[in-house]
This record gives C-alpha cells, sequence and structure tokens, in this order.
C-alpha cells in the first residue's frame, strides 16, 4: 500500500505556522507541583495565547486506562476551545527489542496511550525507535514493532509518529528506510530541531557532550516528508531571543519549503529563562523567523 500524507498538513498558502504548545515545556512546573497537569489546556490557552497542545504520557501514567480521566481531560480543552494534537509515549518498552517477548509487551503497552489519544481527540501518538543491537538486527525488529502497533494505531484513526530522541532514532536514513518499510499510512514523524546525538538515549543536543551527532538539517529535511507534527525545541536563548545553537532561520525554511502547514510545537528545555519566559521567546522567535522567510 504506497503511503500518502493528508493534505491538510501541506499547503503553499500559509502566512504564519499555526503554533502549539508541547507540555515538556512545563515540566519543571509540573514535577514541582507549582501546576497541575489537569490545567495544561487552560494555562496554554489564557496564558499563552496557544490553543492547540501535545501531551505528555509521564504526567499521566496512572490514568492511562481511565476513560473517564480522558472524557474529563477532552471537556476541559473543549471548554477552552484547545485542540489535543497528541500525546509523546515514554517509559513503554523498547518496540524495536530484539526479544520478541519484549517488543510484543512493548506493542502492548502502547496501545492504551492510542486509546486515550482518540478520546481526547488526537490525530497522533509519538514514540520512540529505541531497541538494543545490531542496526539490522533493529531495524527488522522495529518494522514488526513499528508496523503492528501502526495497525492498531489505524483501526482507531490514531498516527504513530516517530521522534528523533537518539541512538539510531536520531539517524534519519535508518527511520526513513523503516517507515517506508512498515509502508502504512499511519506511520510518520515528528522531526525535533534538537535531539540528534547519535551516540546517547533520548539524543539532546543542547552542549558539546554528545560524540555523535546527525546532521541537523539533513536530518529534519528527510524527516520532513513524513511529519505529521513538528517539534521546535529551544534550548538557551541569546541577548537577541535566538538559539546560538541551532540554525532557526534554516530548520523553519526546511519546513516551509515542504509546504507542511501542521502545527509547529514550542518545546522550551533551556537555563536561561524561566519556563514562561522561554516558551514566550520560543514563540516569539518561530514567528519572526516564519515571517522573514520569503
Amino acid at each position: 500500500m504506497a503511503m500518502t500524507l493528508p493534505l491538510s498538513l501541506f499547503s503553499k498558502d500559509h502566512a504564519l505556522p499555526k503554533i502549539s504548545l508541547a507540555q515538556w515545556s512545563m515540566n519543571r512546573a509540573i514535577r514541582d507541583g507549582s501546576v497541575k497537569a489537569e490545567d495544561f489546556a487552560s494555562i496554554s490557552k489564557n496564558q499563552y495565547g496557544i490553543n492547540a497542545i501535545e501531551l505528555v504520557n509521564g504526567f499521566y501514567l496512572d490514568k492511562k486506562s481511565d476513560m473517564s480521566y480522558w472524557a474529563e481531560m477532552l471537556r476541559r480543552s473543549e471548554d477552552e476551545g484547545v485542540e489535543n494534537l497528541l500525546i509523546m509515549v515514554d517509559a513503554e518498552g523498547d518496540l524495536g527489542s530484539t526479544k520478541e517477548s519484549g517488543r510484543l509487551k512493548a506493542v502492548e503497552n502502547h496501545y492504551g496511550w492510542v486509546d486515550a489519544a482518540k478520546k481526547i481527540n488526537c490525530h497522533s501518538i509519538r514514540v520512540n525507535a529505541f531497541g538494543s543491537g545490531s542496526r539490522k538486527k533493529v531495524k527488522a525488529a522495529l518494522v514488526d514493532g513499528m508496523g503492528r502497533l501502526a495497525e492498531y494505531g489505524a483501526k482507531a484513526g490514531i498516527n504513530i509518529l516517530i521522534e528523533n530522541h537518539g541512538l539510531y532514532s536520531s539517524e534519519a536514513d535508518f527511520v526513513v528506510e523503516m517507515i517506508r518499510e512498515v509502508d502504512n499510512p499511519f506511520m510518520g514523524t515528528l522531526p525535533d530541531f534538537g535531539n540528534w546525538c547519535t551516540s546517547e538515549k533520548w539524543g539532546g543536543t543542547r552542549d558539546d557532550s554528545c560524540k555523535k551527532v546527525y546532521d541537523i538539517e539533513k536530518g529534519v529535511k528527510e524527516f520532513m516528508p513524513f511529519a505529521k507534527g513538528v517539534s521546535a525545541k529551544t534550548y538557551d536563548f541569546d541577548a537577541d531571543g535566538n538559539q546560538p545553537r541551532l540554525d532557526y532561520p534554516a530548520l523553519l525554511r526546511i519546513v516551509k519549503d515542504t509546504g507542511y502547514d501542521g502545527y509547529i510545537g514550542v518545546e522550551y528545555e533551556g537555563d536561561n529563562l524561566s519556563e514562561p519566559e522561554g516558551i514566550m521567546a520560543t514563540k516569539k522567535l518561530i514567528e519572526r523567523v516564519w515571517a522573514g522567510l520569503e
């Protein structure tokens, strides 16, 4: 079956991008209890003027199968006029485990997040393409694990998106080969402007500690034809409101030239601004750079 992407995500006529807010941008406040995860939709809309959100499963681990909870979350977001886009899923096992029992368990663990995403009207869940072993063996395992999960997602109308998150998942050519082999229109990518370290899990590239980094612009360019979301990662800002470690004009140029018209997610991960300041600085950076692209 040939893969196609929703036409709604691609258009050549858009002056400014649609912006969403990734919940990870507020991870410190949620973890220290100063902000409740359940209030995220309200905060996104009323504090930041952003009406589309991306949730993180780690803040709701005990609620995965509680459909009444997700019904309430949907009510909260609808009351605010906020759209739920996706759930970022971590810590549910390696979908590329070369051990079949571990791989099948990981696939099953993700089912509940597909169900939760469907309940709150998301279009996708974001997963990790992790597995230990040779490139060849892990790719074969991922084709099987991702393929099974994509079949489940297809039945619910939920996409399965791979984000570059370190190791093989940050080798964009590897991920693209795997997606082509799965050959399911519900498989896609969530390119992150950061996280291109291929020598470490999670792939952070906010400093010089990574031993091996995939070419960032090349990676984003390879991921974009399959993208059903984009994560605009930011680290520390300079005095001019720019990202010294990320070439935002080049990265957003790649996104724009693809004709992508989906949401671009604000994901602040720096230290030199507070989370609220970092979120607003990221939003302004995206809008300013995008508006300057011809």
